[in-house]
């Protein structure tokens, strides 16, 4: 799946030909095959960047995008409100699979996709604006006026704090973030299967080993920064605010100088994990306090490292990591998706929703 920042990168390089066509799901009900803020790009030769789900229900934006591109008015700006040409238009897309409905679906919810033409004019200067925050690993909040009047100035913008005042206009707010990044401490069998997975699972690779030997390229093609200092790796992330980190060192020692060395930077951690067994995990702890230090002082600090899913070889203990590194980043609950439905509606987000829904049946 293109990740945030490709979708911007591929869509640059869109709006260098043509306007291209931005749908957005502003809005979902009960159960959908994307969340709120996933985007899809149609380009007039059919040509698609990203997706919102796939499917029928895609398949109706998808042809909604290609008239509105091609609709001989809309350079003109006369397209009028409730015209199939508007170039700003709010679809849903039932899925629930109610009789007589234009689309319909398995997933059992309805969504709302918000479809607005971008223009080179002014949106390579916003695309840009976008990706240079996103590559300093900052977040970008953007605001989108969900009206449908025709206007020859950019409806979208970004927004530093608040929200401007809406008055009687709905606005969607979304929030984007910059590619999570992983800081590998440690380059043995673990973390080049670790480095693998969650490369594929669209983090940012960075890796750590005193032994030069260790972090070469050959063993670590995913990885944007290799170094044998734990100082002079953190300091590239400074300014980001989506680093995790991993600790999968030969040992404890190597263990305790990396806790050290995080402590004495506190940056935003949003996850720190150690692996190990218990009698290991033990001694660092010790080992920490023992300088004054205490482990306790790191937020979000997990160990043993990963989730319980009986992981014995590096590759399945990649797994398992990479496994937690997920739960952290979505609020995932680390439940089978079996036993999640099985627990009380109240205990899970994501049930909030379907029951709005199931009040509407």
């Amino acid at each position: 799946m293109t990740s945030q920042q490709q979708f911007y990168q591929q869509l640059r390089s869109a709006l260098e030909k043509a306007p291209v066509a931005i749908a957005t799901i502003v809005k979902t009900i009960g159960s959908a095959p994307r969340e709120v803020g996933a985007k899809m790009a149609i380009c007039g030769d059919g040509g698609l960047i990203g997706t919102i789900g796939g499917g029928a229900g895609e398949g109706k934006v998808v042809t909604q995008a290609l008239a509105v591109l091609n609709a001989k008015d809309r350079t003109r700006g006369k397209a009028s409100k409730g015209n199939k040409t508007d170039i700003r238009q709010l679809i849903e897309i039932d899925l629930t699979g109610t009789p007589n409905r234009e689309t319909q679906g398995i997933c059992g919810g309805k969504v709302q996709v918000w479809l607005e033409v971008w223009h080179k004019e002014w949106a390579i200067a916003l695309v840009e604006q976008i990706l240079k925050s996103l590559a300093a690993g900052k977040s970008v909040r953007l605001v989108t006026p969900l009206e449908r009047k025709q206007a020859s100035h950019p409806s979208i913008h970004i927004v530093d704090e608040d929200v401007p005042d809406a008055n009687s206009t709905e606005y969607f707010v979304e929030t984007l973030q910059p590619p999570p990044v992983l800081f590998i401490v440690g380059g043995g069998h673990v973390a080049i299967a670790l480095a693998h997975m969650a490369g594929f699972a669209g983090f940012q690779i960075a890796v750590q080993d005193d032994r030069l030997d260790f972090i070469t390229p050959e063993r670590f093609p995913q990885a944007r920064f290799l170094s044998t200092s734990i100082s002079e790796a953190l300091d590239s992330f400074t300014a980001h605010s989506q680093l995790y980190v991993a600790l999968v060192a030969r040992g404890y020692q190597q263990d305790v100088e990396a806790l050290q060395t995080l402590l004495q930077q506190p940056l935003a951690y949003r996850y720190v994990g150690a692996i190990g067994s218990q009698k290991r995990i033990h001694r660092v702890c010790q080992a920490m306090r023992q300088k004054g230090i205490p482990v306790e002082r790191l937020p979000n600090f997990h160990s043993p490292i990963g989730l319980d899913i009986g992981a014995l070889t590096p590759q399945e203990i990649a797994v398992s990591i990479c496994a937690e590194l997920i739960k952290v980043r979505r609020g995932g609950t680390g439940l089978s998706l079996c036993e999640r439905i099985q627990q009380p509606r109240s205990t899970s987000k994501v049930h909030v929703g379907e029951r709005l829904y199931a009040n509407l049946l």
